[in-house]
């Protein structure tokens, strides 16, 4: 598991995969309320990090479209 200040350096991607990972650690009960709690700080500080990354997706995604509303992928189409 990478140190908590690596989760900023993390792809999207690599964030979930680790922490699809804790989710499937705290499902199967292993270890103890200790190790349980460190994962699921992690958890938070990963999901957290791959909320911010969305937003800036968002964001950009606002500006590519030139009047800041999002549009239904359907209706260009």
């Amino acid at each position: 598991m990478a140190k908590p200040t690596d989760i900023e350096k993390l792809s999207y991607e690599q964030a979930v995969l680790e922490l699809e990972g804790i989710v499937k650690e705290l499902e199967a009960e292993v270890g103890n309320l200790d190790q349980a709690i460190q994962l699921f700080e992690r958890g938070q500080a990963l999901a957290q990090h791959c909320a911010a990354i969305l937003e800036q997706a968002e964001l950009k995604v606002q500006e590519l479209t030139g009047d800041g509303e999002l549009q239904d992928w359907n209706e260009g189409n």
